[in-house]
């Protein structure tokens, strides 16, 4: 079929020639649009268009031959082999039916961690603390040029979406999600919130915009227990507080700064006046909240998986379909289109929509209501005008020596001053004694032994604890459970630092207990995923400590098990509360 010359003319209202092109296309065309699924790049940027994607059993050109047009890329390979990678992507897409472009998405790629299902690092990319860091410099003019850099990373690679911001509140400290947030305090993720989806926006969606999805609506700190949704066993969210209001500002700012998208995300709401079924299926949240008091009219996205069972290498991995199990996988669609439901995250099964149509049990028009507002954002981002992007250049853009300077910078100033006996900075060149910490960058520094007794101060970089769950894989990768380090590690830490001055460094991907480590330390920082020359540079005085804690450390496991998990400054005699932080 020839192509429109009117998706070629950016005069045209975008609502004329939305409507224009839902004329042409089949309810088949329309129900590919309706889904987004995972595709993954090798990490030396091979593309083969028919090998099995070995995450999700099925090839690109399948996913194309049922008219998919939005995927997520996971993995990660060099700028412009990515660039180029997504280029023959669109051009594959080019040569559909419509020839309609699609719009990749990503989630977030500027962390030094990893994490399938909620960040990835990308080495080609600057590189800056998590979301968490950002939050503890508390900067929205920070935020808004971290932003702006991975809009412009992102578009050289041809990366149109992006999965996030997170901008769940941290208000229960054992969740397995905390790093993706702004931290515990809803005013503070409202303003940064703005301030990033400006940066990836724009005033407005347009040709140099990445669109936004903003999650997990309608806010998922709450979670009981700390319990993850992804699991079974974290399927409920609760308000002992009474406080589920208070987790929606940082999406109303949101709304008000136009973010293109919102995800709600599994868990079903407990001890409220809504349905208590996950929020991809509740029409209370999605319809009446969201779009009704809320006033958003943008694209709904699910979480990834709500709909059908998996199978993840090897490992089943049931919907996420809370609430909503006993139901078909059919009728699990009905409801959430009911409920305000667009588009379905990490599914593809358009044919279970189309039989819907042709059963009667789901009208046309419903699908145009969503198809309307997926392809109004294609057209808002110019991708009819332009889909593909300049590989050669990719290289040069992303990951630049500015773009990285100003990670690297970030990284040292949202570090966390929380103790100095007056030993901190270091001076000199000390004999360090050092664990998770590189031999060869801490030379730089002083001279590396290899036994505590023959320091003059050992330097300990510690990850906040977990409790493994389960062999799977996936599960071990989203930390939960108690916070504290447990015996016989506790000894054997506070041994060190009885025998040698010693300077612990800990990453708080959550709310560390840490009550004997503060005291038995002569120095205690904490970091946001910070490279081992940003923490040095700290601990030496070369960069100064600006972050102040973004979510408060509890004192003892018994006061977390006493914190009402939707309530924000909830612990009991915290051992450091929300805002500390010391400069030096």
């Amino acid at each position: 079929m020839t192509k429109s010359p009117a998706y070629k003319d950016p005069a045209r209202a975008i609502d004329e020639r939305v409507d224009d092109l839902l004329t042409r296309m089949t309810v088949e065309e329309k129900a590919g649009l309706m889904f987004q699924t995972m595709v993954m790049i090798s990490p030396d940027g091979s593309f083969d268009a028919e090998s099995q994607n070995p995450f999700f059993g099925t090839s690109i050109r399948d996913l194309l031959d049922k008219g998919l047009a939005h995927f997520n890329l996971v993995g990660s390979a060099p700028p412009a082999e990515t660039a180029d990678w997504l280029n023959q992507l669109q051009g594959l897409a080019a040569e559909t039916r419509l020839g309609i472009p699609l719009t990749i998405s990503s989630d977030p790629r500027h962390s030094r961690n990893e994490q399938m299902g909620a960040m990835m690092s990308t080495p080609g990319f600057s590189q800056w603390p998590e979301t968490t860091g950002l939050a503890a410099i508390g900067d929205p003019e920070l935020v808004q040029e971290f932003a702006d850099i991975a809009r412009r990373e992102y578009l050289a690679v041809g990366l149109r979406a992006a999965l996030h911001p997170m901008v769940d509140l941290a208000t229960e400290p054992r969740w397995g999600r905390i790093n993706g947030t702004f931290g515990e305090d809803a005013a503070q993720t409202a303003r940064l919130t703005a301030a990033y989806i400006r940066g990836f926006q724009g005033d407005r969606l347009g040709p140099q915009s990445v669109a936004c999805t903003t999650k997990h609506f309608p806010g998922g700190g709450a979670q009981k227990d700390g319990s993850d949704p992804h699991f079974p066993y974290g399927a409920e969210q609760a308000y002992p507080g009474g406080n589920f209001d208070y987790h929606l500002p940082p999406f109303a700012a949101a709304i008000d700064a136009g973010t293109a998208i919102m995800m709600p995300y599994y868990a079903k709401p407990m001890g409220t006046d809504y349905e208590e079924v996950g929020f991809a299926f509740n029409k209370g949240i999605i319809t009446d909240l969201l779009r009704g008091r809320m006033g958003f009219d943008g694209v709904v996205c699910t979480d990834w998986g709500v709909l059908t069972d998996d199978n993840i290498m090897g490992s089943p991995f049931p919907a996420r379909a809370w609430g909503v199990e006993h139901l078909t996988v059919p009728e699990r669609i009905v409801k959430a289109l009911e409920a305000g439901v667009d588009q379905f995250g990490g599914e593809s099964c358009p044919e279970l929509i189309v039989e819907l149509v042709r059963e009667g049990k789901l009208s046309e028009a419903r699908l145009d209501e969503s198809a309307r507002r997926l392809l109004r954002d294609k057209f808002r981002l110019g991708l009819f005008e332009r889909c593909t992007v300049d590989a050669s250049a990719a290289a040069d853009i992303a990951g630049s020596p500015a773009f990285r300077a100003a990670g690297e910078s970030a990284q040292r100033r949202s570090m966390v001053l929380l103790k100095h006996d007056g030993c901190l900075p270091l001076t000199g060149r000390p004999r360090l004694y050092i664990e998770n910490l590189d031999a060869a960058t801490a030379a730089d520094y002083g001279e590396v032994v290899d036994k505590p007794e023959d320091a003059d101060f050992a330097i300990l970089r510690l990850a906040t604890p977990f409790q493994p769950r389960s062999d799977f894989f996936l599960e071990q990768m989203f930390h939960q459970g108690d916070l504290d380090f447990k015996e016989p590690e506790l000894s054997r830490l506070l041994a060190i630092m009885a025998q040698v001055p010693t300077i612990v460094d800990i990453y708080l991907e959550r709310a560390a207990v840490i009550p004997e480590i503060a005291e038995a330390a002569a120095g205690l920082v904490a970091n946001f995923a910070a490279s081992d020359a940003a923490a040095l540079d700290v601990i030496f005085g070369r960069a100064r400590p600006e972050g102040k804690l973004p979510f408060e450390l509890p004192s003892s496991m018994e006061a977390v098990r006493l914190q009402r998990s939707d309530m924000p400054r909830d612990s009991q005699d915290p051992l450091f509360p929300y805002g500390f932080g010391l400069r030096y």
